[in-house]
């Protein structure tokens, strides 16, 4: 007998890179699956909705921040079975955005060198992303 098939969630996540090629982590909140875990900034694509239009959004309303569509690079992605869905995350890069980076629904927000990315508590689907963007940026 073969297990029920999960439902397959997208959910859009971004690497914020700054001049100095670290990379923007944020801590999910208390009151959310995996609170105080460290991750990418982005969300879940709404229906209808294209993922990069899903990155636009998210990132102004997790950071305040206005990111065009042009400045959006498809870098890798991770599929992860989580016990009730199989999660399908796109991961884009970015290095240009308007705006000044707040934590708006984060606990926290950390600037880190691609090498260091496994030293912060991240969600299991997060950890495949990581070798490409020490690959594109270096340790």
């Amino acid at each position: 007998m073969t297990a029920p098939a999960l439902k397959i969630t997208l959910v859009a996540a971004c690497a914020l890179i700054d001049a100095d090629n670290r990379i923007l982590i944020a801590q999910r909140p208390e009151g959310k699956a995996l609170a105080g875990l460290w991750e990418f900034p982005g969300g879940k694509v709404e229906p209808g909705e294209r993922p990069e239009e899903t990155l636009i959004r998210e990132l102004m309303e997790e950071l305040g921040i206005t990111v065009k569509e042009a400045c959006l690079a498809p870098l890798t992605f991770a599929s992860y079975p989580y016990e009730t869905f199989h999660l399908l995350m796109p991961l884009w890069i970015c290095r240009r955005w308007e705006g000044e980076i707040v934590a708006h629904e984060h606990q926290g927000l950390k600037w880190v060198r691609p090498g260091k990315l496994r030293d912060w508590p991240m969600p299991p689907a997060d950890a495949p992303l990581i070798p490409a963007l020490v690959d594109l940026l270096g340790p």
